[in-house]
């Protein structure tokens, strides 16, 4: 689904591609693979899957001040962009602790590799064509 920012422009773009790992058995758990920073727990007694992990980023992403909308698809390559009204809204949920948490354990083992972006979006135009 194509996100609707209601902000209009300028407001920023995280980009966030990835490629996972195959070190962790959970990870082919993809049916809700749409947040950057997810990962498994495998240090506590109770293991939380790739996907509970992303369902949950996601949830705490939508709560955050400034978050306007997501964007996410996986292949062979994982891409999700995040929308946000400032960068401000960005470092904030950078910094979030639950978010620190899950990001760090994407690093342990989650994914193979990562990059992320952040560009500021000048236009946004759509088309959308009408229904039959």
């Amino acid at each position: 689904m194509i996100a609707k920012t209601s902000h209009p422009p300028p407001y920023y773009a995280v980009i966030f591609t990835s490629i996972r790992s195959n070190k962790n058995n959970n990870n082919t758990d993809d049916k809700n693979d749409s947040n950057h920073a997810s990962s498994s727990s495998s240090s506590s007694s109770t293991t939380t899957t790739y996907s509970d992990t992303a369902t949950r980023m996601m949830e705490l992403a939508q709560e955050q001040p400034g978050f306007l909308g997501v964007e996410s698809c996986r292949e062979e390559i994982g891409i999700t962009v995040s929308y946000w009204k400032d960068e401000e809204s960005i470092q904030s949920w950078k910094a979030n602790l639950e978010h620190l948490k899950a990001q760090q354990q994407g690093k342990d083992g989650w994914y193979e590799s990562y990059r992320v972006r952040v560009a500021k979006v000048e236009r946004d135009y759509e088309f959308e064509a009408p229904a039959t």
